[in-house]
């Protein structure tokens, strides 16, 4: 399900004159016949800049609409098209709105060479689409862009080309992995990666600095990149039905640590001097191993037997990010220190929304 929509972009403003034929099940046929009657009256369809034809039963979009050389916004959604022509590369687009068609990457027109400098807006939401289409990555100035509830399985590493976005909404898809190079995306304020299979995110989300919005929720993430607490604009964050934040709500169980284990962190804690020779070599290698508590106020290691605690860094009262910590101990994840990471002056309108279930 889309959580921006089309409504929110440059199709707001519709005081051009509007050629309105939608809701009313039309078919291609007929649709034919309504443009060719229009387009002989005498330069009428030069005067349309806004169309709308969603609701109907169109399975292909009619040659004629080329004759409306001043289109701007063109609506086509919920018909039954099988593919969208090359022809609309005649028409000075800045809108483009094809959701819950029947679309897949063979239906898109080859390039968008022509539209490429007026495009600013591109829905394809709710069609057959199984990967990112290439021909996109042509659209370098186009400002807000719409895939969701496809069966989209990546995002290209290119995709920093589209580098003017600054809303993608690609959730409902099956994608797995979000590349490195979403991070170039730096005009982008909504990103909607929701219902998706994605395990992880890169650390470059950081920066985004622009961003308000982030949707991830339904995915597989366990942890959150620590980078995240950077994204000073970020006001909404949506983390329902993910592992870790069951992982969070839950008891946790830990298991005892060995005598091994015990002896080690006695030694390192009390600095007790162990010489070549006085234990085995084996036992020196281990207690080379030992690893420091994350927590500030605890001078304890560990070796094998660690806690692996989601740490909430507070934002703004009780909306708090869960990143990912190691201590030495279930006691040290009580205490203050959790915000050292965090400025000590963070803006009380910071995180106004954090969705966790």
């Amino acid at each position: 399900m889309e959580c921006y929509t089309s409504d929110s972009c440059d199709s707001d403003s519709r005081e051009q004159k509007t050629l309105d034929l939608s809701n009313r099940s039309l078919d291609s046929v007929t649709i034919t016949s309504e443009l060719e009657s229009i387009i002989d009256e005498k330069d009428c369809a030069e005067n349309y800049e806004i169309f709308l034809l969603y609701g109907n039963r169109i399975k292909s979009l009619p040659e004629s609409i080329n004759q409306f050389c001043n289109l701007k916004i063109l609506d086509v959604s919920n018909n039954r098209l099988t593919s969208l022509p090359d022809i609309l590369d005649t028409c000075p687009l800045s809108s483009l709105i094809a959701k819950h068609n029947h679309l897949t990457n063979e239906s898109l027109p080859k390039s968008f060479l022509k539209t490429r400098n007026t495009l600013r807006e591109l829905n394809l939401s709710g069609n057959r689409i199984n990967f990112f289409p290439e021909q996109l990555l042509q659209l370098t100035t186009l400002k807000y862009l719409y895939l969701g509830g496809n069966v989209i399985i990546n995002i290209p590493k290119d995709i920093w080309k589209l580098n003017s976005l600054q809303i993608l909404s690609i959730g409902g898809n099956q994608i797995t992995e979000v590349p490195e190079s979403v991070g170039a995306l730096t005009s982008l304020q909504a990103l909607v990666l929701s219902d998706n299979q994605i395990e992880q995110l890169p650390s470059s989300i950081a920066n985004l600095k622009q961003l308000r919005s982030l949707k991830i929720d339904k995915n597989r993430l366990k942890t959150l990149p620590t980078q995240i607490i950077k994204l000073r604009c970020l006001t909404e964050l949506s983390l329902r039905d993910n592992p870790l934040v069951v992982r969070f709500v839950r008891d946790m169980t830990l298991q005892p640590p060995s005598l091994l284990e015990l002896a080690g962190r006695t030694i390192k804690l009390h600095q007790i001097a162990i010489k070549p020779g006085d234990v085995p070599a084996t036992l020196i290698k281990y207690l080379t191993s030992a690893q420091c508590c994350v927590n500030p106020k605890c001078k304890g290691v560990f070796f094998n037997n660690r806690v692996e605690h989601i740490k909430f860094v507070d934002f703004c009262g009780r909306y708090r990010i869960p990143l990912l910590q190691y201590l030495c101990s279930s006691r040290c994840i009580t205490g203050s220190w959790e915000s050292r990471e965090v400025d000590n002056i963070t803006p009380s309108h910071m995180m106004r929304k954090v969705l966790l279930g």
